[in-house]
C-alpha cells in the first residue's frame, strides 16, 4: 500500500527569495491529491524535493511502497533517446543501474570478446534479471502496445523525438500506472494528451489503488479525480480535504479567517508595544515596574518571533495586449494540401478575424500544420499552402523549445530583440514583464522558469512581434487559471486571425470554427468541437 508524508519543507531561491517554507502534505493509498497554484509559486519545486531531485534544508519526506516520478519534460523530448531509454528513465534506480551496466558490457563485448568480458556480461544478465528487467520488459510490451500500437520489440529502439507529445505522455503514464511502485508523482500528466487521452487518464486515476500526487491546470480533470487539493501560495502549502468542486469556496473561507486573524494580531501587537512604552517610563522610578517592563519586553519579543498569520497572496494580473492588424480578407488558403505521411489532401480557407481551433488525436499532424503555416519550408508537403496579404505569422511552440534563449535572462532577450521585434530598454522591458506577472523574473534565465512562466513569456514575445496571424500550439497547457482567462480575453480583443491546436475543452468553446483531423486521415470542418477522434489509421 502506497503512502507519502512530507512535512516542514522549504525552498529559498538563489536570489534570496523564499519560495515556500513549512510546506507539507500527505497522500494515502487510493487518493489522488492535486497540487495547484499560480505559475512560479513552487509546485514543480515541491514535487522535485519530494522526489529527491532537490533537497530541502528543513523537514523530511517519508515514502512507503516505492516511488515513481513523471517529470514535466515528458512530452517535449527532442533528443536522441530511444523508447527504451525513456521507459528506463522512469524505472526504479536498481533497474536503471543494472540496465546501464548491461549496455556497457554489451559494447565491451563487441570490442573484446574474451572470457573475462563474457563472464562479466553473464553476471550483468543475472543482475538485470534480479532487478526485474525481464519481468518489466513484459509489462513494457503491454505499455507500448497500448500507447503506440506496436510491441516492445518493435518500439524499443524508436527515437522518442519521432513521437508526438501525447504519445510520449501516454507511454510513460502507461508504464507508471502498470508498474510496481505504489506512490506516483505526476507533473502535469495531462499536457499534450488529446481529449480521449485525458478521459482515459481520468478513468485510470479514479480506479487506481496507488497514492498519486499530481500537478494539473485542467479544471475538468481536477474535478473528476482529485480527492484532496494542496494549494501552494503565499510562501506555504495548505490542504483542502475535499475535491476541486469545493476548493474555491474553501480557499475564500480560509483567507477570510486569516484576514480576521491578521486584524487581531495587529491589534494585540499594538497593545503590547504600547504596554512596553508605558512601562519603560515607569521602570526608571521603581524596581517593581522595571521587572514588569522586562517581562513585557520578553512577551513582545516572543509574540513578534512567532510572527503574524500569512499574508494573503496577491493575484497575478496578466494583461496581454495582442494588437495584430488588418490583413487581406483571405488569411490562409490551402488547396489539395497534403502533409506528407500524415493526412490526406484537403482544402480550406481561413479569413481575417477567424478563430479556428484545430482538433484531433495526437500524432495526426496538427502541430505540423501550424509549423507549416509559420514556415513554408519546415514541413514536407504537397499542394498549396498560401498566406494572404500582410499576414505575419507568429508561432507559440507547444514544447517551449528555444535553445537560442538558453543561458539568457528575460531582460537580455528583450534588450536584444530579433528579426520580428525591436529591442526594449530596461524600463520598457520591466513594464512589459510586469503585465505578464514576470516582473520578479527579469534577471532569471529562461530555462529556469516554470512551464507556465515560459508560456507567458512566449505570449509576451508574440505581442511584441506584431504578428497578424497567431499560431498557438496548446497555449493553455502550462497556464494557471488566471493566465488562461487573461489570454482568452486578449484573443477576443485581438485584431487578426487565430489558429490554435488545443485539447482544452474549456478554451476550445471560445472559437467559432473547428478543423478536425479525423481517424481515417481526412481533414474536415465541423460546426462544433469533436473530441472522440481516435488514433489516425496508418501503417506503423
Amino acid at each position: 500500500m502506497g503512502h507519502l508524508d512530507a512535512s516542514g519543507l522549504s525552498c529559498t531561491l538563489p536570489d534570496g527569495r523564499v519560495l515556500f517554507r513549512d510546506a507539507g502534505l500527505k497522500v494515502g493509498a487510493g487518493q489522488v491529491v492535486a497540487v495547484v497554484g499560480e505559475n512560479g509559486a513552487g509546485k514543480t519545486t515541491l514535487l522535485r524535493i519530494i522526489s529527491g531531485d532537490l533537497t530541502s534544508p528543513d523537514g523530511g519526506v517519508s515514502v512507503k511502497g516505492g516511488l515513481a516520478v513523471m517529470p514535466q519534460f515528458v512530452g517535449s523530448v527532442r533528443d536522441d533517446r530511444s523508447v527504451r531509454d525513456l521507459l528506463l528513465s522512469v524505472a526504479p534506480q536498481p533497474l536503471r543501474r543494472a540496465a546501464a551496466e548491461l549496455d556497457r558490457l554489451e559494447l565491451a563485448l563487441m570490442d573484446t570478446d574474451d572470457e573475462d568480458t563474457q563472464l562479466r556480461y553473464a553476471a550483468a544478465l543475472v543482475d538485470y534479471d534480479e532487478a526485474g528487467g525481464y519481468t518489466t520488459e513484459v509489462t513494457w510490451d503491454t505499455v507500448t502496445t497500448a500507447a503506440l500500437g506496436v510491441g516492445y520489440d518493435k518500439a524499443r529502439f524508436r527515437e522518442v523525438r519521432t513521437l508526438s507529445g501525447g504519445e510520449q505522455k501516454r507511454l510513460v503514464l502507461e508504464a507508471l500506472l502498470r508498474g510496481r511502485e505504489q506512490v506516483l508523482l505526476l507533473d502535469e500528466p495531462d499536457n499534450y494528451l488529446d481529449v480521449p487521452g485525458k478521459r482515459w487518464l481520468e478513468e485510470r486515476l479514479a480506479e487506481t489503488a496507488k497514492a498519486v500526487l499530481l500537478i494539473s491546470h485542467d479544471r475538468e480533470l481536477l474535478n473528476a479525480v482529485a480527492t484532496h487539493v494542496v494549494t501552494v501560495e503565499a510562501g506555504t502549502a495548505w490542504t483542502h480535504a475535499g475535491g476541486f468542486a469545493t476548493w474555491h469556496d474553501a480557499r475564500e473561507a480560509r483567507w477570510d479567517r486569516i484576514a480576521e486573524q491578521q486584524r487581531r494580531w495587529d491589534e494585540e501587537h499594538a497593545k503590547l508595544k504600547e504596554l512596553v512604552r508605558s512601562l519603560q517610563r515607569a521602570a526608571t522610578m521603581s524596581d517593581v515596574m522595571a521587572g514588569r517592563y522586562r517581562a513585557a519586553q520578553t512577551r513582545l519579543r516572543k509574540f513578534e518571533e512567532a510572527g503574524p498569520p500569512p499574508v494573503p497572496p496577491k493575484p497575478q494580473r496578466v494583461k496581454p495586449r495582442l494588437r495584430g492588424g488588418r490583413t487581406g480578407i483571405r488569411a490562409i488558403t490551402c488547396e489539395n494540401l497534403e502533409l506528407t505521411g500524415l493526412m490526406k489532401p484537403f482544402d480550406t480557407e481561413v479569413f481575417f478575424g477567424d478563430r479556428l481551433a484545430v482538433l484531433g488525436s495526437n500524432g495526426s499532424g496538427k502541430s505540423h500544420f501550424l509549423r507549416l503555416l509559420s514556415d513554408q519550408d519546415s514541413v514536407a508537403h504537397t499542394g498549396v499552402c498560401r498566406l494572404g496579404a500582410r499576414v505575419v505569422p507568429g508561432l507559440f511552440a507547444q514544447t517551449h523549445q528555444h535553445p537560442e534563449w538558453h543561458g539568457k535572462t528575460l531582460a537580455t532577450i528583450l534588450w536584444h530583440g530579433d528579426d520580428t521585434r525591436a529591442g526594449l530598454d530596461r524600463g520598457s522591458a520591466a513594464a512589459t514583464l510586469s503585465r505578464y506577472g514576470l516582473a520578479a523574473s527579469g534577471d532569471q534565465l529562461f530555462e529556469t522558469l516554470s512551464g507556465g512562466q515560459q508560456a507567458r513569456f512566449q505570449i509576451l514575445l508574440l505581442e511584441l512581434s506584431g504578428a497578424t496571424l497567431l499560431l498557438l500550439d496548446e497555449p493553455t497547457d502550462n497556464l494557471d487559471l488566471h493566465s488562461a482567462e487573461a489570454l482568452q480575453d486578449a484573443l477576443e480583443a485581438y485584431e487578426g486571425t487565430v489558429v490554435a491546436v488545443t485539447h482544452d475543452r474549456w478554451f476550445a468553446r471560445t472559437f467559432n470554427r473547428y478543423l478536425i483531423f479525423r481517424t481515417d486521415g481526412t481533414v474536415a470542418e465541423s460546426p462544433t468541437p469533436v473530441w472522440d477522434e481516435a488514433r489516425v489509421q496508418r501503417s506503423r
